[in-house]
């Protein structure tokens, strides 16, 4: 299995968008920086698990999309 920065980040920015959440208010919602969820929805950070499972509960998404 392979985990792709790049594949996480357009996934939490399509999520992202689809509930109507600006990158600004989702970093709010999980206690972040703006800096941090751009870096991530650009596949330059790689994202703690404890926050991944935290986006993808956020989000409502399965989190086993990001492996592929």
């Amino acid at each position: 299995m392979d985990y792709d920065l790049k594949h996480f980040g357009k996934l939490l920015k399509l999520e992202r968008i689809k509930n109507d959440l600006s990158q600004e208010k989702l970093a709010e919602k999980l206690g972040v920086s703006t800096r941090t969820i751009s870096l991530i929805e650009s596949g330059l950070q790689h994202p703690k698990f404890f926050l991944v499972v935290q986006i993808s509960k956020m989000l409502k998404f399965d989190i086993n999309t990001l492996i592929k």
